[in-house]
């Protein structure tokens, strides 16, 4: 296909776009760009990036209801027991450690302050 998409981004709608990209943040990302309400000040968009990884953030202009959620979210690091032992660390509730066969190195979720899922794996 000559004309093939370069890169995809998810955009997640959340209830709270300054919680959520703080969530984030914990993780590595680093927000970029931000877009305010003009009548109420409050952030309603946000693009964080980290390396080739990125997210959008946008406020939600509904109820965001966790088990209505249909998408994971997987994340890849480079040392993912010491990414693991880090968040933990932080105060994240990280999942316990498992070893798929698509993961040898391991895999563990964790779920952001929205209930969308993240697995965080190795590169």
């Amino acid at each position: 296909m000559s004309n093939a998409p370069k890169n995809l981004v998810a955009l997640a709608y959340v209830a709270d776009v300054r919680a959520s990209a703080a969530f984030y943040e914990r993780l590595g990302f680093e927000v970029g760009n931000t877009h305010a309400d003009a009548d109420s000040g409050e952030t309603v968009w946000a693009a964080l990036e980290r390396g080739t990884a990125a997210l959008m953030l946008s406020k939600a202009s509904a109820p965001v209801i966790a088990s209505e959620q249909a998408v994971l979210f997987y994340l890849y690091y480079d040392d993912i027991a010491a990414t693991h032992a880090e968040l933990a660390a932080k105060g994240l509730a990280v999942g316990a450690m498992t070893y798929p066969f698509y993961c040898p190195k391991g895999e563990f979720r964790l779920v952001d302050p929205d209930g969308y899922v993240l697995m965080l794996t190795h590169t």
